[in-house]
C-alpha cells in the first residue's frame, strides 16, 4: 500500500469536501473582514450584503470538513436569526431571536453529546464553578437591565437568555476554543441588549457586536471540528 492511499481522506469525494473547504474558509473571512470595515466606515449597505451572506459560508466550510449535523444546522439557525435582525421592527425581531434560540438548542444537543464520550466534563468541580459563574452573570445582569427593557420583550429576552447562558456554559465540554466562543456569544447577544435598554454605548456598537458575534460562531466551529476531528482519526 502506498503512503498515498494510506491516508483517510486524501482521495475520493472526502478529500474532494477538504479541498473545497479553504476556499469556502477564506471567502467567510473576506466577507467578515468587509463587514466590519463596513460596519466601521458607516457603510450599512456593505452590512446589508454581507451579514446574510456570513453564516452560511461558515456552515458550508463546516459541512465540507465534515461536521456534525447539529453544527451545521446551528450556524444555519443563526443565518436565519442574522435575516429577520436586519429589519427593524419587533416582530421581525423576536422571530430572529427564536431563529437563535433553536441554534442554541442545536449547540445544547451536541454538547450534550460530547459529554456522553467525556463522561463528568460538565460535572467536574471546574465545569461546576464555571456554570455558577455564569449563573450569577445572568442575574446580575437581568436585575440591572430589567427596568430598562421595554415590557414585551422582558419576558422573551429573559428565557432567551437562560438558553444562551446554557449554552454558553457547555460548550465547555468541547474545549477551549467552543468555551471562548460561548462566553464571546453571550457577550455579543448582552451588547444587543443593552442597546435596547437604551444604555451608554461604546463608539460603533453595532461593529462590537458584530466582532464578538462572528468570533463567537467562529471559535465555537473550530472547537466542535477540532474534537470532532480527534475523534475519527485512526487510532483515536
Amino acid at each position: 500500500m502506498t503512503a498515498t492511499a494510506a491516508r483517510p481522506g486524501s482521495t475520493g469525494a472526502g478529500g474532494r469536501a477538504e479541498r473545497f473547504a479553504r476556499p469556502v474558509l477564506l471567502a467567510f473571512l473576506l466577507v467578515a473582514a468587509a463587514d466590519l470595515i463596513g460596519l466601521l466606515a458607516g457603510a450599512e449597505t456593505v452590512h446589508l450584503v454581507a451579514k446574510p451572506l456570513l453564516m452560511p459560508l461558515l456552515a458550508g466550510y463546516a459541512a465540507l470538513r465534515g461536521a456534525p449535523r447539529l453544527l451545521v444546522a446551528a450556524l444555519l439557525f443563526g443565518w436565519g436569526g442574522d435575516v429577520f435582525l436586519l429589519a427593524d421592527n419587533d416582530l421581525a425581531f423576536l422571530v430572529g431571536m427564536g431563529s437563535f434560540a433553536v441554534g442554541h438548542v442545536c449547540y445544547l444537543t451536541l454538547f450534550g453529546r460530547g459529554e456522553g464520550r467525556n463522561r463528568g466534563v460538565g460535572r467536574s468541580p471546574s465545569g461546576l464553578a464555571t456554570g455558577a459563574g455564569y449563573a450569577l452573570v445572568l442575574v446580575v445582569f437581568l436585575v440591572l437591565i430589567w427596568p430598562d427593557l421595554p415590557a414585551d420583550l422582558r419576558i422573551p429576552l429573559t428565557g432567551y437568555s437562560l438558553l444562551l447562558t446554557a449554552m454558553a456554559w457547555r460548550a465547555g465540554v468541547f474545549g477551549p476554543y467552543a468555551a471562548a466562543g460561548g462566553a464571546l456569544f453571550l457577550l455579543s447577544d448582552a451588547l444587543i441588549a443593552t442597546g435596547i435598554a437604551e444604555w451608554p454605548q461604546a463608539p460603533a456598537p453595532d461593529f462590537w457586536v458584530m466582532l464578538t458575534y462572528i468570533a463567537a460562531q467562529a471559535l465555537l466551529t473550530l472547537g466542535v471540528l477540532t474534537k470532532h476531528k480527534t475523534k475519527h482519526k485512526p487510532g483515536a
